[in-house]
């Protein structure tokens, strides 16, 4: 059998080899090569053309497709022959059985394995082929398909996506899932079927940008928990890859504890869920805190349930903020609130604890609604009011530092956690109350007498004043009544002006009493804040501890001897210093003023007076009580004027009574003749002294005109 085998393998053999060149032949018919053409580049590899005769040629190429056409028929002859040949050795190797893989080399037959027909008949092929052709699928170019990871190195992942060769992606693709292993399916973009080597080329990031938009929106509507890779870091937080899309992730969602360190978290894969999307912007804010809140929230719930006032608890330093330090319970916060550190006074809670700082807390209250905890860490200790000096008393002197300063006092501590107050008005014993910062500063040593002492309340008020002696003990003898000091103006009022004649002892000038004669509306006129200032004690108000003080009493005064001086109807020269509504204000000599109504301003020539002209004045009033004088410069012309005119009228009066009598005598002595010629007489006298009179006024008005 077996050499029987062999010879058929060798007459197959050579069959095959004369099949190998009727098909070169039949191939060339097919390819409709042109006999011509073969002749011809004969003719052309020739070293010494020849040029055929045509008739020669047409002869060679009917020889030839006589011979193709024979070759033909033999070639269709042969491969029916063949047929026959297979299908007997189809049925030979069908009879043998090849299920059993021991049989021995010398009984095998290598004519059936070269035709990888073994132990398969033709139908059984045909089945296999279509099984494996359905395990291929179908792919087009441009197109998302779910692909598996068969295999992965330090630089690159191989994925299977049902195509005849498997893709390469490079892994940095897939840099936001480090947990990627071999037999995950994952999305890929067919780039194409083949490149120039042949290679399938696959993209996982156009995958996901392709579908990243609609896988955002999904996610945020079925709140998803999602994967990021975390890219770097920006202003108020970090830019996040999901899907590849570059999501936001700001500061405050990376963690429920406040965030140090940035850097750390950057080149990192968490989980995420989406808050917010900007669909017009198409921006995506993530949040790694919300995945767990719900947990906190929880254990939250639990921690407080069994919390109980005046516990202790052992606490880490969590967050540290200047109204206080919030501790981490444990999965719950707690706040201590700045005047909780100490009994002492804190500027900041950073003097007293540190961020991850381990300590025991008590706790005060707490909020089950509002999942609030108030925290102590003063509280574990003593109260030192409790250790105070029991023998300390009102009146002792203590010495302290100040730790606070605020406009109404300040704050000092005389022993740890034991302050007193100094009320800005326990600082001096003046009355004019100033700034706590004018006497003393921060960190001063100062020394002060206790004033009240209250240990249940724990308040004392201090003192630094009582060091001193109280003036107003001694103000008798030091301020009498008429005695002359030195003062410094402090302060302007609209009735007078407040000084200070040594630190506690106040006073007031009023505005009547700067100056006899000058008339003064405000006393910014006549000094200003912070100028010294003579003044002599008028009066002593022990109970309110104010002096009425004066400055004109300094000089003697000079109205008893303006009387005589401006006497009523006396006549002086003045300046007009001020015109207002009412009137004007005129400078007299010896810098005493008088007052003036509008119509006594009126010149002779009917015109008003103005500021700064100097014209005579009468005095037509004078009060010495009330410090005033009335003044008139019309009165000074109109006087003289009415005068003339009395003086006139009253000779006119005696010439003719003069005349009268002249004619009553003449009546008695003369005849009617003779009392006609006096009457005459007499009208022609007085005619006289009428045009005498005229002249000179005419004359003396000239005589003014030209002054």
């Amino acid at each position: 059998m077996i050499n029987e085998n062999e010879n058929k393998s060798k007459a197959k053999v050579k069959k095959d080899e004369e099949l190998d060149e009727k098909k070169i032949k039949r191939v060339v018919k097919e390819e409709a090569i042109d006999p011509k053409s073969l002749l011809e580049e004969e003719i052309v590899d020739e070293e010494t053309p020849v040029i055929p005769d045509e008739e020669l040629v047409e002869e060679e190429v009917e020889e030839a497709v006589e011979e193709v056409e024979e070759e033909e028929e033999e070639v269709v002859e042969e491969e029916e022959e063949e047929e026959e040949v297979e299908d007997e050795d189809e049925v030979e190797l069908n009879a043998f059985d090849y299920s059993n893989h021991n049989v021995p080399l010398d009984e095998f037959n290598w004519d059936a394995y070269e035709k990888d027909s073994v132990g398969f008949s033709n139908k059984s092929k045909d089945e296999t082929y279509e099984k494996y052709d359905e395990t291929l699928s179908t792919i087009q170019e441009h197109q998302v398909v779910d692909g598996t990871v068969v295999a992965m190195n330090k630089r690159e992942v191989v994925i299977n996506i049902g195509f005849k060769s498997e893709g390469i992606v490079s892994l940095n693709e897939f840099r936001y899932n480090p947990e990627l292993k071999v037999g995950d399916t994952v999305e890929v973009f067919v780039e194409s079927q083949e490149d120039k080597s042949g290679q399938l080329l696959l993209s996982h990031k156009k995958a996901r940008a392709l579908q990243s938009w609609d896988r955002v929106n999904k996610a945020l509507e079925n709140d998803e928990i999602i994967k990021g890779f975390i890219k770097c870091r920006t202003k108020g937080g970090m830019i996040v890859d999901v899907f590849g899309i570059e999501a936001f992730l700001p500061g405050s969602q990376i963690d429920v504890k406040p965030i140090r360190d940035y850097d750390i978290y950057v080149e990192k894969t968490m989980e995420f869920k989406v808050v917010k999307i900007n669909q017009e912007f198409r921006n995506v804010v993530v949040s790694h805190k919300a995945l767990i809140e719900e947990e906190l929230e929880q254990q939250k719930k639990e921690i407080i349930a069994r919390l109980e006032k005046g516990q202790v608890l052992q606490g880490i330093v969590k967050n540290i903020t200047s109204y206080g330090v919030f501790i981490d319970l444990g999965g719950v916060d707690g706040l201590i609130h700045i005047t909780d550190l100490s009994w002492g006074r804190v500027n900041h809670p950073e003097e007293i604890v540190e961020l991850d700082q381990k300590l025991n807390v008590v706790i005060l209250d707490f909020d089950d609604a509002k999942k609030r905890i108030a925290l102590g860490l003063k509280q574990l200790t003593p109260h030192p009011w409790d250790s105070l000096d029991t023998e300390l008393k009102v009146g002792d002197k203590v010495t302290g530092k100040v730790v606070v300063l605020a406009d109404y006092g300040a704050f000092i501590e005389i022993a740890p956690g034991v302050e007193g107050l100094i009320h800005v008005s326990e600082m001096s014993w003046s009355q004019h109350l100033r700034s706590a910062q004018e006497f003393m500063k921060v960190g001063d040593m100062v020394e002060a007498v206790i004033l009240t002492l209250d240990r249940e309340e724990r308040k004392m008020s201090l003192g630094i004043k009582q060091l001193k002696t109280d003036p107003w003990d001694s103000i008798d003898n030091l301020y009498s009544k008429g005695s002359k000091h030195q003062a410094t103006v402090r302060n302007f009022t609209g009735f007078g002006i407040f000084v200070e004649i040594e630190e506690g002892v106040d006073g007031l000038i009023h505005i009547s009493d700067l100056s006899w004669t000058k008339k003064i509306k405000h006393p910014a006129e006549f000094t200003a804040i912070g100028e010294s200032i003579e003044v002599v004690v008028l009066d002593i108000d022990k109970e309110n501890r104010r002096l009425s003080l004066g400055h004109k009493q300094l000089e003697e005064n000079p109205w008893e001897v303006f009387e005589t001086v401006f006497s009523v109807n006396s006549i002086h020269e003045g300046t007009i210093m001020e015109i207002f509504d009412k009137g004007a204000i005129i400078t007299l000599p010896y810098g005493v003023e008088g007052f003036a109504t509008p119509r006594h301003l009126v010149k002779e020539d009917g015109s008003p007076a103005k500021v700064d002209e100097k014209l005579p004045f009468k005095v037509i009033e004078f009060s010495k009580t009330n410090k005033k004088i009335i003044l008139s410069h019309s009165r000074t012309f109109e006087d003289d004027k009415r005068m003339e005119e009395e003086n006139e009228k009253s000779a006119a009066d005696k010439s003719t009574k003069k005349g009268m009598k002249a004619v009553t005598d003449s009546l008695e002595k003369t005849t009617l003749g003779d009392i006609a010629s006096d009457l005459a007489s007499l009208k022609s006298e007085m005619e006289q002294e009428a045009r005498k009179k005229l002249e000179e006024r005419e004359s003396k008005k000239d005589n003014k005109q030209e002054e």
